[in-house]
């Protein structure tokens, strides 16, 4: 009985019907940026100040500006030790006494100009905030002793990715993939309107959590979805390209910021979107591959069928008998001890889990680090962005080429020498910084990308799916604590967290050459195959001889290895007239 494989061979691996759904489900993709990063914008943490009663007052009667009201009024941190001293304390002084002076009105607290003889207070009245706009900091006066808020509320976000991600994925195969994707739309689109006018930074918590349960999964299944009907061949190709879709959504994210400096109509603008996206009821299919291993081969014909026709091609009827592909005559069940109970395995294991790690936090560390590294969020932001479409390109042509491995440890050298550039580079060089940054950027966008790839390549079949899931979820793990490396290392020295990123990918770029080679390499189906993997050269290929006797009755024999005759079109259609024409007989012995 055919496989779907085979059946996609006639109807159209990847044709216009394909394309067309893939096209519309990239818009998904490139709505997911908004909650995976979206804290650089609706978390900005402008510059503050303490708010001292009195100051404005003074300040009108002196005719100060902005800037003589900061230099006389803010402490300066250099005076105190401590370079956020002007955020966080204020003079201990009644502004609204009279006799002071405009020129030098601290004279009256002290004997001589020193300000760090002046007595500091905590901030008891608020803060004022050097920013057009607002964000969640602004509004909730998230900072100093509350900044810690701010890394809680990113990190629910990653909590809801990694609780989402293992749930959804059983729902999506246990319900469908339509279904499942259809209600994490809703639910996101919901949950990110009433983040928008939710009243407190609690339930703005709550939300986010939310958002975070549902929209991971929701973007996994996306592309489980698209996978499931084209033809291997594409496979690869729609995984780069449905990640750059993400690319995409984060200049459009970077725009619509810039135009609404607002976060909660920022957070509306970018959610709206979503309800559009519950016409996908109408406009894709159910997995056709989901449904055939449900036992459901007379819906997953009907689909089938309509691919066909989309494509302008007819299924022949020959094909109309489907079967499931993992029929197997003793089913093997994965359990989390395969993973690390043979030893190649279990060395795999443990890198693409640091490696899944470090990716999430370098990755997401360098976005949320311009949020406070003082230049231009905005031009930042898109520049950073914008070195992502070369990374796809570059895999694209290294991956086949070279290989996997020079490339992705090249990446992460890239990354780790591009943070610590950044970090050491004196601010008064900014194209320098700016240029290591994007570098950085666009290493670690390639490293992500590879073990995407590279994951679900070193894994036997019975275990390929429970690996990827297990290793992958370090990703989350990562991103969890790396609003906390940012913020609260940033309060030590502002560049200190790129110091640490250096450091965690330089490690995962030697770890990475530790992994087999998995160009030109079958899938591993047993453990066997996937013990085997670390040794060198081509796998071993099963040769079969054609012996054919002409006319005359001489023997004569060709020599094909399967690979080849399995992927070369044109050898198979030769062999496959000669079966049809040739009166002679044939004989297959391996």
């Amino acid at each position: 009985m055919p496989t779907l494989d085979d059946i996609l061979e006639h109807i159209g691996e990847f044709d216009l019907y394909q394309k067309r759904a893939f096209l519309i489900l990239c818009f998904l993709s490139a709505a997911f940026p908004p909650i995976y990063v979206g804290i650089v914008f609706l978390g900005l943490i402008p510059e503050h100040y303490c708010r001292s009663p009195g100051v404005a007052t003074f300040s009108s009667r002196c005719s100060w500006s902005l800037e003589e009201e900061r230099n006389f009024t803010v402490p300066r941190g250099e005076a105190h030790g401590d370079a956020f001293t002007g955020q966080c304390k204020r003079y201990d002084v009644d502004w609204n006494r009279t006799g002071l002076s405009c020129t030098n009105p601290l004279d009256n607290f002290t004997s001589s100009w020193n300000s760090s003889s002046i007595p500091l207070a905590a901030c008891q009245d608020g803060w004022l905030y050097d920013f057009p706009g607002s964000s969640i900091v602004s509004e909730f006066d998230l900072v100093c002793e509350d900044a810690w808020k701010l890394d809680l509320f990113q990190s629910c976000v990653n909590v809801g990715f990694f609780v989402g991600s293992v749930s959804i994925g059983y729902l999506a195969d246990r319900f469908g993939r339509k279904r499942c994707l259809l209600i994490t739309i809703l639910i996101n689109s919901i949950s990110g309107v009433l983040m928008a006018i939710a009243p407190n930074y609690a339930w703005i918590v709550v939300f986010r959590l939310i958002q975070g349960l549902v929209s991971k999964g929701g973007w996994l299944t996306g592309y489980i979805l698209i996978a499931e009907f084209v033809g291997p061949r594409y496979r690869k190709i729609v995984s780069i390209v449905y990640q750059a879709a993400f690319t995409v959504g984060l200049l459009i994210l970077d725009a619509i910021a810039y135009a609404i400096p607002h976060w909660r109509w920022l957070q509306i603008a970018v959610t709206l979107p979503n309800f559009f996206f519950l016409l996908y009821y109408w406009c894709l299919p159910e997995s056709p591959r989901w449904l055939i291993a449900q036992k459901k081969g007379d819906k997953a014909l009907k689909i089938i069928k309509n691919i066909a026709k989309g494509n302008r091609k007819k299924l022949p009827p020959s094909m109309e008998d489907l079967q499931a592909e993992e029929e197997v005559s003793e089913k093997l069940v994965p359990s989390f001890v395969d993973l690390v109970r043979t030893p190649q395995i279990r060395k795999h294991t443990l890198i693409l889990m640091y490696t899944w790690f470090t990716s999430s936090v370098v990755y997401q560390g360098l976005i949320m680090h311009m949020g406070i590294a003082g230049g231009n969020i905005y031009l930042d932001f898109f520049y950073s962005a914008l070195v992502e479409f070369p990374s796809a390109i570059i895999l694209i042509l290294t991956v086949d080429c070279i290989g996997r491995r020079y490339p992705w440890a090249a990446a992460n050298l890239t990354a780790g020498a591009a943070c610590l550039v950044t970090a050491l580079v004196p601010e008064d060089l900014y194209w320098l910084k700016m240029t290591a940054g994007c570098l950085g950027r666009m290493g670690i966008t390639m490293c992500f990308e590879t073990v995407c790839l590279v994951n679900p390549e070193l894994y036997p079949t019975f275990l390929r799916n429970l690996g990827v899931l297990v290793c992958s979820s370090m990703c989350d793990i990562g991103g969890i604590i790396t609003p906390f490396i940012v913020y609260r290392l940033a309060n030590i020295w502002q560049e200190l967290p790129l110091v640490v990123f250096a450091v965690i990918v330089l490690i995962d770029g030697g770890l990475v050459l530790l992994l087999p080679e998995t160009k030109g390499k079958p899938l591993p189906e047993t453990v066997e195959d996937a013990e085997n993997m670390h040794r060198q050269g081509r796998p071993k290929e099963k040769t079969i001889y054609l012996h054919v006797r002409t006319s005359d009755g001489a023997p004569n024999s060709e020599q094909l290895s399967s690979p080849e005759f399995s992927q070369d079109d044109a050898l198979k259609e030769k062999w496959s007239k000669n079966a049809v024409t040739s009166t002679n007989s044939y004989s297959l012995s391996s």
